[in-house]
């Protein structure tokens, strides 16, 4: 997904001249040639994801569409204030694209995760989240989120699903059956094959905001389980709302709350938070009351 990015990032500074680029040093060096043709809308502001906000927000006033680019702890964590006051305040919009996900560079330290971005992001009014299951899925939402000013946050990730589904901004159903199990972006795959064999509804999305309350609602039946590749219960308010007068029990999985202090890799720590194939296989027949 981040090669997917940076191609279509570099396409779009060249095709589109109100776009421009901030970087805080990661992927500096794939920019390098697009730094050199538009060295008026190609910034690199060193290690400083609060400046790097602050100039985004700036461009922004000017009229241009800047997308900021870094790991999501330097990008949303770190900056939060900074996209608080600088967006939000200013009313003014930007596209933020990150990549390390939630623990994607997990041998990096707990410094390179981020599994409460959109938790963040979710304090603040008007963001629109993309959770890409697919690189194929990339191009189209940067430059959908390219061509008006509101506030887009990209999450890119390493994991991916096995195949692109484009029209993925509505939950769309890839196998029904009984209860509904929503699927967020590179958590389809390891849903599928963990409900492979169950009488269940497999929706997906790669925008979980504004999430799909609508159809959240034709789809619902009485339980829902909802697994995202971030905190867990992250989406647990918007779903309650949405189910609002409708009797339902609902299962929010996702990255627990305990950290991972061992290294390891993004399958390790998928696996000890149970978003491997056989932990929601388990975590979901448990709430349906399924026999393995």
């Amino acid at each position: 997904m981040r090669e997917t990015f940076i191609d279509t990032t570099t396409d779009l500074l060249s095709d589109d001249p109100r776009t421009a680029l901030v970087l805080a040093d990661i992927s500096a060096s794939s920019f390098r040639t697009a730094q050199q043709r538009h060295p008026d809308r190609v910034f690199n502001v060193g290690i400083r994801e609060q400046l790097m906000a602050g100039v985004g927000g700036g461009l922004a006033l000017t009229g241009l569409r800047p997308i900021l680019h870094s790991y999501a702890p330097f990008l949303v964590d770190r900056a939060y204030e900074q996209i608080k006051l600088d967006f939000a305040h200013q009313d003014v919009g930007a596209v933020l694209v990150s990549i390390g996900a939630s623990y994607d560079a997990a041998e990096e330290g707990y410094t390179h995760q981020s599994p409460g971005d959109v938790a963040l992001l979710d304090t603040l009014e008007g963001w629109t989240v993309h959770v890409p299951g697919h690189r194929d899925e990339v191009p189209g939402l940067l430059r959908a989120a390219a061509r008006h000013d509101d506030r887009v946050y990209i999450r890119l990730s390493v994991q991916e699903n096995k195949g692109p589904y484009p029209d993925g901004g509505s939950l769309r159903v890839l196998k029904r059956g009984g209860p509904l199990v929503v699927a967020v972006g590179p958590m389809l795959d390891p849903v599928l094959e963990a409900t492979r064999d169950l009488d269940v509804t497999v929706a997906y999305t790669n925008t979980p905001r504004p999430f799909d309350t609508d159809g959240l609602r034709a789809l619902a039946g009485g339980e829902v389980v909802l697994v995202e590749p971030y905190l867990a219960g992250t989406s647990a308010r918007l779903v309650g709302e949405a189910l609002n007068g409708m009797p339902h029990r609902a299962l929010y999985l996702g990255v627990g709350r305990t950290e991972i202090r061992r290294y390891g890799s993004w399958r390790d720590h998928a696996r000890e938070h149970g978003l491997d194939a056989a932990g929601l296989r388990r975590s979901i027949n448990a709430f349906l009351g399924a026999n393995d």
